[in-house]
């Protein structure tokens, strides 16, 4: 029965994670993670970014993670890695994907797949300042989720709603971010 003879459902444990929920419901400062990423230029438009940990409950989890990030050759990259933009939308399809996930294992959904695909159209005029008019992001990203598993629909559309009330990335993606910016010349 795979994940369901070690108590687990979806790769996850729901046991331990009501408990978890359980301990941040009685003690709420033990749910706060907080997350840094160090990136540094390394010509051209590539650049590396490595974190080193997190914190949760206060207490540093050390972690070492480096990925590089690149621009295609036709926006003056080498190529040697996804763009800034294919990780936006990996990070968010990860993030929502990891609570459907979630969400279908607590509602009791044996999952045998989920595909996320998601696109969005920028136009390089704002971010090249070639039209002040033109936003230099995006009007709307689109995602599509393909679920597939033991769920009957009303219980796929359950795990929806959850995955658009909690999912971090969701509600990032959808929610202006005050960004306080710091600039430092050395």
């Amino acid at each position: 029965m795979g994940d369901l003879s070690k108590g687990k459902l979806n790769g996850i444990d729901t046991q331990a994670l009501k408990q978890v929920m359980g301990q941040i419901s009685k003690d709420p400062s033990l749910g706060k993670v907080k997350f840094q990423v160090t990136t540094t230029w390394k010509g051209t438009t590539k650049s590396e970014t490595v974190i080193e940990g997190y914190k949760i409950s206060g207490q540093k989890v050390k972690r070492i993670h480096t990925f590089v990030i690149d621009e295609p050759k036709e926006l003056m990259g080498e190529d040697a890695s996804a763009n800034p933009q294919e990780y936006l939308m990996g990070a968010m399809n990860a993030c929502i994907m990891n609570t459907y996930v979630i969400a279908a294992a607590m509602k009791g959904v044996k999952l045998e797949s989920v595909v996320m695909e998601t696109e969005g159209e920028l136009d390089l005029r704002g971010f090249l300042g070639i039209d002040k008019n033109i936003i230099p992001g995006y009007n709307e990203l689109k995602y599509r989720v393909r679920l597939k598993g033991n769920g009957t629909r009303e219980q796929y559309e359950e795990v929806h709603k959850a995955v658009v009330a909690t999912s971090p990335n969701y509600y990032n993606i959808t929610h202006a971010i005050k960004l306080n910016t710091e600039l430092i010349i050395e």
